[in-house]
């Protein structure tokens, strides 16, 4: 009889926990009454728009930047680079927040200026700041595509008589259309998935009125709608999954040469984008915190922020470990990890919904700090596999293989031949995961014990009391920790820049 490899149980019990917050989901809602009306109608309707103008929006601005910063002589064109990167590495909720603040009567801009401006708020407000702060995965999912296109077929067009803006539309964007697509999807899952946003914009979504539900104790009414959100999340992952960027192999890299107009239109585009994504927000912060000062912060959110977070990130690499392993055994294996996959998925406040719920039922595990650590550590366990996995299939076997002809058992070759190797990739999973529950809001919202408070979930509690300038301290602290991300995200960047010769 064939032995079953030994990391199949623990593989297979990680991924039920994964899982399990789907079954709570269905189970909590088979009292609630399924009703479609016009009420229902519309949340679908704003779910939608928001996910479709936040796409286009972030198509319209990633693309354009990601041709002139990949393929034009653009004077500091690294400093470019990083700089419109930076805004994926801020939570979108802060935007929301200095957006709200900053424009309509009696806001920031009006009272330091006297210009008057509209209130951002509804639709259009929620796509403008979704738009701000996810056009960077299209931007860097294009970069990606077009540094991997050979010069030398757009050459040809060009011999042959195609002018310039006729190549880039019928032979650079095509070919790259792929990665355009997949950043497109991540914009799409992010905006179905986030909370606070939507919220802060008074913009009735999936994410909003699941957060009403459960305020109004209405858990079975709030899994349904979870549900319903989760369906349009798996189509967004199912279209995901089907995206294959296409990679060529890699030639001479276009040059553009553009003359000035072209390319002041193009730093002015940058510069407007950057001041509304950064400027602005920091610009509020900081305005908030010379005004009032750290009144009502205690150093205490900002230790229960990173020590929930170390908690989250030791748990999710100390599961990401026997996933990542069991994946290359067989078949089982790699089930597991694919279904370890779905807490990314899920958004957090569907994540929280479920697990209150499971809370509930157990009183043991109700407004604990090991209930709210399970559930971030579900919801960020794909980085931390997908790092662990990219790490592992680079250790060769016959490496393993000599330590075991020499004597080794099984634990001691992973111990000083195995973990050697994969240590970098674990420390950078950790650190992903670690930034990640930083700043996760809605889930730590609806699981974090009593008197627990951390910089987001403080940020959100002055938000709905109206004491937006006491945000100041927090909104500035998620921002540093984010720039470690951005550090993080541009040494990948300048590796693959050194690979490719860009």
């Amino acid at each position: 009889m064939k032995r079953l490899p030994l990391l199949w149980l623990p593989a297979a019990v990680f991924a039920a926990a994964a899982l399990a917050p789907v079954v709570v989901l269905i189970f909590m809602s088979l009292d609630a009454q399924v009703v479609f009306d016009t009420r229902s109608a519309e949340i679908l309707l704003n779910t939608g728009m928001l996910a479709v103008l936040t796409v286009a929006g972030a198509v319209l601005v990633g693309v354009p930047l990601a041709i002139v910063t990949t393929y034009t002589a653009l004077p500091f064109r690294r400093l470019w680079i990083a700089l419109l990167a930076a805004p994926l590495a801020i939570p979108s909720y802060l935007g929301a927040f200095a957006f709200f603040a900053a424009f309509g009567p009696g806001g920031e801009i009006d009272a330091l200026t006297g210009i008057a401006t509209p209130r951002a708020e509804g639709l259009l407000g929620a796509s403008v700041v979704m738009t701000l702060y996810t056009y960077p995965f299209v931007f860097i999912a294009t970069r990606a595509a077009l540094q991997t296109l050979d010069a030398n077929v757009v050459d040809v067009a060009r011999t042959l008589g195609l002018p310039l803006s006729a190549a880039l539309l019928r032979i650079v964007l095509p070919r790259a259309a792929n990665g355009i697509a997949a950043g497109a999807l991540l914009v799409a899952l992010y905006t179905l998935s986030d909370f606070a946003t939507p919220e802060i914009m008074h913009l009735d979504t999936f994410t909003r009125m699941i957060y009403v539900e459960y305020n109004a104790f209405g858990l079975d009414r709030a899994a349904l709608m979870s549900l319903q959100l989760l369906v349009l999340v798996v189509c967004v992952l199912v279209l995901e999954a089907r995206i294959r960027v296409r990679r060529e192999r890699p030639g001479r890299v276009l040059r553009l040469s553009l003359g000035w107009p072209m390319r002041l239109a193009a730093i002015a585009l940058a510069v407007v984008v950057l001041a509304a994504a950064l400027v602005l927000p920091i610009t509020i912060f900081v305005l908030w915190l010379v005004r009032e000062g750290g009144t009502g912060f205690e150093i205490r959110y900002a230790l229960n922020s990173a020590y929930a977070a170390l908690l989250v990130s030791a748990a999710a690499v100390a599961v990401a470990l026997p996933l990542a392993y069991a994946a290359s055994t067989g078949w089982f294996g790699k089930l597991c990890e694919r279904a370890s996959y779905l807490g990314f998925g899920i958004p957090g406040i569907v994540m929280g919904t479920a697990l209150v719920y499971l809370g509930l039922r157990i009183p043991l595990l109700y407004q604990t700090l090991a209930l709210m650590v399970a559930a971030l550590t579900l919801r960020f366990l794909p980085l931390a596999v997908g790092s662990v996995r990219s790490s592992t299939e680079r250790v060769e076997s016959s490496l393993i293989g000599a330590a075991r002809s020499l004597g080794a058992t099984p634990s001691e070759a992973f111990r000083r031949v195995s973990l050697p190797l994969i240590l970098p990739g674990i420390i950078a999973a950790a650190a992903l995961v670690f930034l990640e529950a930083m700043r996760e809001l809605p889930a730590t919202l609806l699981l974090r014990p009593n008197e627990f408070d951390t910089l987001a979930t403080y940020l959100w509690r002055v938000y709905e009391a109206g004491y937006l300038g006491r945000g100041a301290l927090p909104a500035l602290a998620l921002i540093g920790v984010s720039a470690i991300a951005l550090v993080l995200m541009l040494s990948g960047e300048a590796r693959r820049q050194r690979t490719l010769g860009v």
